[in-house]
């Protein structure tokens, strides 16, 4: 393991005395993100019987002092699943991260859910995390799945479910209609689908957000501009209706891929609520021959922002008033290794009042790639 440390001052504050727990997004204001210090878990490393990696959403039980992190295995290495851990904080920042347990997701028949060997259709794909405090229960996304070949075809819709702490199945939220998966290319894209997920007005409203537009909505995102325009889904909670959706504009792709035809990607993998019809908004970029990824933090306004539940396509019908953001990060800054950093939550609040921000890097399962646990202070 290696535990790197910054911001030395701070940190002597953080061991000094104890952190207070934070509670529910709820206004924050933020100036500046200040990394404090960030940890790097063992490659693979087993726990009760399970490989821990592929990390890919996070967020925090104040009451508890506990973190939920959810696996994007497809039930390939171990059944889907989620973990619970502790982070021990002090002079390097994040000292220790101790793995408390985990728990299968399961289906509504109380099993965990099949490898795509056994049952493609009925493999999910986790992604996203949160903490219902309201009711101590979860809810997770899944991307499902879009396979179109000419000797198969499978088609699996993207899900928000919420299960108890135990993993067991609970509800699943309805889908609009261009979240469902089809054959033809309309609708979601493959693996750029149901990423990121927050809270909101005291747990009474949840946000979801596409990784990457839909096919009507636009071409991904490459190294120029070329209008890739996502969609942040608002669901009301008390009637699990989605009530509106909004336009955000992806950057472009931040550096050429090698050779320049190679893979390539910005999306957005996470979003969190600050409060005060504010979220935050991750964009986490990556091209063939580059090994670090690019990570972005917005600040998103949602006050303005017009409704485009109506726009069949944001080509043909684009938004008016789409989202407006602010850059309050960019990782490249910090000159040090950035990963496959995709999930985000708010943690303790530090003794000088000031919230932390955390952030957790996918592995991916690959030896070349790293988890990563990451600790900022939010300076007002």
């Amino acid at each position: 393991m290696k535990k790197i440390g910054l911001g030395v001052l701070v940190l002597v504050l953080l061991v000094s005395c104890a952190t207070r727990k934070s509670v529910a997004p709820v206004d924050t204001s933020i100036g500046q993100l200040k990394l404090l210090g960030h940890y790097d878990v063992d490659h693979n490393k087993p726990f009760m019987g399970t490989t821990i990696g592929g990390l890919s959403g996070i967020d925090y039980d104040a009451k508890n002092d506990r973190y939920f992190l959810i696996c994007d295995d497809r039930s390939a290495i171990n059944p889907a699943r989620f973990y619970t851990v502790k982070l021990a904080l002090g002079k390097s920042g994040i000292d220790s991260v101790q793995w408390l347990g985990v728990q299968s997701l399961l289906q509504a028949n109380g099993k965990p859910y099949p490898s795509s060997k056994e049952d493609p259709a009925k493999t999910p794909d986790p992604e996203s995390i949160r903490y219902d405090a309201s009711k101590n229960q979860l809810v997770w996304t899944s991307e499902g799945e879009r396979i179109v070949r000419d000797k198969e075809t499978v088609l699996a819709n993207p899900a928000i479910t919420r299960m108890s702490l135990n993993g067991q199945y609970v509800d699943t939220l309805p889908l609009p209609e261009n979240l469902h998966m089809r054959a033809t290319e309309k609708g979601p894209r493959q693996n750029g689908v149901l990423e990121g997920m927050t809270f909101d007005n005291g747990f009474k409203t949840l946000y979801v957000n596409v990784e990457e537009p839909l096919y009507e909505d636009g071409p991904r995102a490459d190294v120029n501009p070329n209008k890739a325009w996502i969609r942040i889904y608002q669901y009301d909670i008390k009637s699990n209706k989605n009530t509106a959706q909004y336009a955000y504009l992806l950057d472009p792709v931040a550096y050429p891929a090698t050779p320049a035809t190679a893979f390539k990607i910005n999306g957005v993998p996470d979003i969190y609520a600050i409060g005060n019809n504010k979220i935050l908004v991750m964009e986490r970029s990556f091209s063939t021959g580059r090994l670090p990824c690019t990570v972005k933090i917005f600040e998103v306004d949602l006050s303005r922002a017009e409704d485009i539940s109506k726009h069949v396509s944001l080509i043909t019908s684009p938004p008016a008033k789409p989202l407006t953001k602010k850059l309050l990060l960019n990782m490249d800054s910090l000159g040090m290794h950035i990963d496959n950093v995709e999930g985000m939550c708010f943690g303790p609040t530090l003794p000088n009042g000031h919230k932390t921000l955390v952030m957790v890097a996918d592995n991916n399962f690959q030896l070349f790639e790293t988890t990563q646990f990451f600790l900022f202070e939010i300076i007002p």
